[in-house]
């Protein structure tokens, strides 16, 4: 009989692959082309290679952890067992900033899409609804939610393959020369964020390990495909994007900055009245979709797994009795989401997210390589290759991206570090009471 807060197990390799795309393939559709204005062509180019670098060695490292630990918590749980409660809660907290705030600004832009065709329909208004679909649909159980994610994550990405076929035989080499580098190296660290939001969420695959079938083979097919897929999609989009008028065509719209790369890349070629236009317009809403469903999926199960070993409210660590799906922290982290989509600041909202997800992938490489000191027998089906080459690959280019990110965010780095602060500060002041209760009891059962 399974455990009140055991998940079911149904995900296949195919799943996972839809999950781990899904995940991340909003990134191609929007916010990248910002990092363009900050390094030029080729300033974002080398964060962009540099990152790619970063993501390749991270996900074969955190395969390695995912297989050996498959649960829920993802880095909070590698990073508790291998660096103790303290630094195991600082990592699970920036997992969870990272999971919940990256949704908001993901939703705002389905909004802003369904608004083209629905004018009469306030922005805010379809992404507060979006979030209460798709996180009924993730309540409902997480094989029908992969399933639909498998779904859209390929028309997603037979769009944007669509997309490359359409714009590249317009593609022509001075579109990438001109000013290219208008900011020089300050422009790449500048541009290291929006290089990040072509790959941000792939963890999240890891965070639902204790629902896939037979996890140590079934993680790795996953997160390998996916990461494969996502660098190809990566360099495809990039590359017909700017190739066909420049940079600034694809960043400028009407005097203002746009979110809306892939459309002015289109309608240079085939204009604003065309099919093909009006299709992407159409299917590359699924994209949105995807990585909004798959990251409330994501963020899910790591708020879960806080509440499940007690390092928040207990309520979030249950799972509803009849679909095995943890319910309560769906919902409660669908209540945060929209409250930071109400404060209208996505472009930070984004930048806090990317704050969280260098500190997990920070921490676990730090975790990796510890673990693999601290218990050498632990069973690892997976083993990264190069070892110890690309974990510390990985730190190093995390690091340095952390500091670039630090220099041009100081505000958003300060409130960052003051939500661990705060939240750490509560979470030891409630370990204590807890602990106090504990030697109370018994000392009340001594004679």
């Amino acid at each position: 009989m399974s455990s009140p807060a055991q998940l079911k197990r149904t995900l296949t390799p195919t799943l996972l692959w839809g999950l781990g795309v899904g995940y991340v393939i909003s990134g191609m559709y929007f916010g990248w082309n910002l990092g363009l204005e900050k390094g030029g062509t080729l300033g974002m180019a080398i964060a962009t290679f540099f990152i790619i670098i970063l993501y390749v060695c991270f996900t074969f490292s955190y395969a390695e952890l995912a297989c050996a630990i498959p649960k829920a918590g993802g880095a909070f749980d590698y990073a508790k067992r291998a660096l103790g409660k303290d630094l195991g809660f600082i990592t699970g907290m920036a997992q969870n900033i990272e999971f919940i705030f990256a949704p908001p600004a993901i939703a705002f832009a389905i909004g802003a899409y369904f608004n083209l065709f629905f004018p009469q329909i306030p922005v805010v208004a379809i992404a507060v609804f979006a979030y209460g679909l798709f996180t009924l649909l993730n309540i409902l159980g997480v094989k029908a939610a992969a399933t639909f994610e498998l779904i859209i994550t390929v028309l997603a990405v037979g769009e944007l393959l669509l997309f490359s076929g359409i714009t590249l035989p317009h593609f022509q080499w001075h579109n990438l020369k001109t000013e290219a580098f208008p900011n020089g190296w300050r422009g790449v660290a500048a541009a290291v964020p929006f290089a990040i939001w072509f790959f941000l969420g792939i963890e999240g695959v890891a965070n639902v390990a204790e629902e896939a079938i037979n996890p140590q083979r079934t993680i790795l097919k996953g997160f390998g495909s996916a990461i494969l897929t996502l660098v190809v999609l990566c360099v495809l989009t990039f590359g017909a994007s700017v190739g066909v008028n420049g940079w600034q065509a694809i960043v400028y719209k009407d005097g203002a900055t746009s979110d809306s790369p892939l459309p002015l890349a289109l309608a240079k070629v085939a204009g604003r009245s065309g099919l093909f236009y009006h299709l992407l317009i159409t299917v590359g809403l699924f994209g949105l979709v995807a990585s909004f469903h798959g990251l409330i999926l994501a963020a899910g199960r790591s708020t879960f797994e806080f509440g499940r070993v007690r390092f928040a409210p207990s309520f979030l660590g249950k799972v509803h009795p009849r679909t095995k799906t943890p319910a309560a922290a769906l919902l409660v982290n669908m209540l945060i989401g929209i409250v930071a989509l109400l404060t209208g600041k996505t472009d930070q909202i984004i930048t806090v997210s990317v704050f969280g997800a260098l500190t997990l992938y920070i921490l676990s490489m730090i975790s990796l390589l510890r673990l693999r000191k601290s218990e050498p027998s632990l069973e690892r089906p997976f083993q990264v290759p190069l070892y110890p080459l690309l974990p510390i690959v990985a730190l190093v280019i995390g690091l340095l991206s952390f500091v670039a990110l630090c220099v041009y965010n100081l505000t958003l780095c300060g409130i960052y570090f003051l939500v661990l602060l705060l939240s750490f500060a509560a979470f030891k002041l409630f370990a204590r009471q807890k602990e106090e209760v504990i030697i109370g009891r018994a000392e009340s059962l001594l004679p």
